[in-house]
């Protein structure tokens, strides 16, 4: 099968529509093909029932992003344990460097048969557009950023005889969008926190993205409370949904 056949045969395995699928959507179904290698599990009928997506991001030029969802057992939510892992040696091979992207529940499974480098907990958040109050800053302004996407940034105001302006105190842009949610970051300089810059880039890029219909979402590590506090005070809501992100090495089964 080629790439299109590979992803019209996985879509029911994913939810357009849930949160909690939203960025296995946009990695399966929406990354540019070119960048995009996905692997499946079929069942004896044929019909794929699991899948690896292997994507080159930005994130990293030399280790693919990879999201997954694994074969369950026919007619339950448990996960097929011997077809997964399976999969797993058909999609990478051992000694891949890659980055896995992954819901809670498959990290048992996987720490089985990668050794973590480094893991982030991450919670997802999404906006509720009912507690939304669009913030006014006429220090921010509208860039565009590596991946022609929309950026807001805050500028130390520039000195004398700078070009493109002074250094960027808070930035805000989107990591990748699909047809119905963006996921959106914010950095803002450790040492112009707690002055508004995070939440004014933020502000403008949500209105942004509201205006093409889209849900913003934002995923946070657990142990970043301030970031936490940020996105909570635009109106953001904690979904309940949990994934990991994980530098690893694919090794032999233990």
């Amino acid at each position: 099968m080629n790439l299109a056949e590979r992803r019209q045969s996985i879509r029911s395995l994913l939810n357009e529509t849930d949160v909690a699928d939203a960025s296995a959507v946009y990695y399966a179904f929406y990354h540019p093909d070119e960048r995009t290698r996905i692997v499946t599990w079929s069942a004896s009928t044929g019909k794929a029932i699991g899948y690896f997506c292997l994507a080159r991001t930005g994130i990293d030029l030399f280790r693919p992003l990879v999201t997954m969802r694994f074969p369950t057992l026919p007619g339950h939510t448990d996960v097929d344990l011997e077809s997964s892992m399976a999969l797993i040696d058909i999609a990478i091979p051992v000694g891949s460097n890659i980055i896995l992207s992954a819901p809670v529940k498959y990290r048992p499974m996987l720490a089985a048969s990668f050794d973590f480098q480094t893991e982030q907990t991450l919670r997802l958040f999404r906006l509720e557009q009912e507690r939304f109050k669009p913030l006014i800053n006429v220090l921010v302004t509208k860039t565009e950023a590596h991946n022609n996407l929309p950026q807001y940034t805050i500028r130390q105001p520039a000195q004398k005889h700078t070009v493109n302006g002074g250094e960027i105190l808070a930035s805000s842009g989107i990591n990748w969008q699909s047809a119905r949610f963006a996921e959106i970051y914010v950095h803002t300089k450790s040492s112009h926190r707690r002055q508004g810059y995070g939440q004014s880039v933020v502000s403008r890029l949500v209105q942004d993205v509201l205006e093409y219909g889209r849900t913003p979402i934002y995923a946070v590590s657990v142990s970043n409370e301030p970031s936490v506090n940020l996105a909570q005070s635009i109106g953001f809501i904690y979904t309940g949904v949990e994934e990991i992100l994980v530098e690893a090495l694919r090794q032999p089964l233990r």
